[in-house]
């Protein structure tokens, strides 16, 4: 085989799995990580326990999507810039669909209250339980590490804001450069193998900060209906810390109150956006349908995910080299103590909080834990098993 049919094959490849795992992936961005952790981490082993924590960590400091930005990281890294394109589009390209075709053809469907919707939650507060297990085996091997996670954890929930998580990672990062020992440090430090250079991360952020400041500009001085919409997505993709959930309520504050949609067809879309695989931030292309046909779908589907793109590949060679100072690896040994804290917390609320409301719950989310800890089951199988199970409950 070629070098060039060796890249051809391992591009396929990426987009193959990233297809079935946005087939699969439900229950928000903490029950996606958990399916990443699954299959890139244990199954494939593309990349090791250490190197994803810091993958998740980079994603937490970033404004944005923050599965999806992992999902994207990891294409990077098996693939280059295009593999992180292709990982993007299998991972994000069935939700869009979904979605696209529910604003034309099902507005008045109600998918949220489905019986299946709730067999998925189930299996994903298995697939997070199991992902916090096995981060949390090599992330908090020690007394340290563990109190640095516990502290997270605490702080976290106590004070539910989405600036929370990144004034844990911070404390957690002063923690770990003041206590950890360099040695111990080297053993448990991950790096990232990026291929990109310093001059193109210079050139994304250049232009993520170009277009913030250009299309509020361009959208005063035109009448484009169009580049308006853009703007609006392209915002919320760049000022929003903490995962879909916190840009759903802004996009209906950008949206609803201008008479742009109405409240209904924006609850709607609210409710299909939930109950879909995916990526939240996909909620965009029901709202550009809804606007301005699929082509407004797909417009607006890559004005909120471009953000992530530009800041995580302007990012990640300026990570890599941060992370052979030594100085920053014993820092970052305790931000990825920290990760284990906030996968906990948002373990509790909303994954448990808003899936475990009986004992029967309980009984089948113990079911899947262990078809996926015990027997080994792939997650895909679980999915399909528990939406079946939902069906018949």
């Amino acid at each position: 085989m070629t070098h060039d049919q060796k890249k051809i094959s391992s591009l396929l490849e990426i987009f193959i799995i990233s297809f079935r795992l946005g087939c699969t992936s439900f229950g928000g961005p903490i029950a996606h990580l958990g399916y990443f952790q699954e299959t890139y981490v244990r199954n494939k082993r593309w990349i090791d326990e250490h190197t994803y924590a810091n993958l998740v960590a980079l994603s937490q400091f970033l404004p944005g999507p923050a599965s999806s930005q992992v999902g994207i990281g990891i294409g990077i890294i098996r693939g280059g810039i295009v593999g992180g394109i292709i990982s993007f589009i299998g991972f994000t390209l069935p939700s869009v669909l979904i979605l696209i075709l529910f604003a034309l053809f099902l507005g008045q469907t109600n998918l949220s209250n489905a019986g299946w919707i709730q067999g998925l939650k189930l299996v994903a507060v298995a697939v997070v339980a199991h992902a916090i297990l096995g981060m949390s085996k090599k992330l908090t091997a020690n007394p340290l590490t563990k109190g640095i996670a516990l502290g997270t954890l605490v702080l976290t929930l106590l004070w539910p804001h989405q600036l929370a998580q990144l004034l844990a990672l911070l404390l957690a990062a002063g923690v770990g450069y003041l206590l950890f020992h360099p040695k111990l440090n080297e053993e448990e430090s991950g790096h990232l193998h990026i291929s990109i250079s310093k001059k193109t991360g210079v050139i994304c952020l250049s232009l993520f900060f170009l277009l913030l400041a250009g299309l509020p500009a361009l959208r005063a001085i035109t009448d484009a209906p169009l580049l308006a919409m853009a703007d609006s997505f392209y915002r919320a993709g760049s000022l929003v810390f903490g995962g879909g959930h916190v840009v759903l309520p802004l996009l209906e504050r950008e949206f609803v109150p201008t008479g742009l949609i109405s409240q209904q067809d924006f609850l709607a879309g609210y409710g299909a956006a939930q109950a879909v695989p995916g990526p939240l931030f996909t909620f965009a292309a029901y709202l550009g349908t809804v606007l301005y046909g699929w082509q407004g779908g797909l417009l607006a589907t890559a004005a909120i995910f471009l953000p992530a793109f530009l800041l995580l590949i302007g990012a990640l060679p300026f990570w890599s080299s941060l992370q052979k100072n030594s100085s920053f690896r014993k820092a970052f040994a305790g931000i990825n103590a920290a990760v284990v804290g906030i996968l906990i917390s948002a373990f509790f609320i909303p994954i448990w909080s808003s899936t475990i409301h009986s004992s029967i719950d309980i009984a089948f989310a113990a079911i899947f834990f262990s078809l996926l800890n015990f027997w080994k089951v792939p997650a895909w199988v679980i999915v399909l098993f528990g939406a079946a199970c939902g069906i018949i409950l």
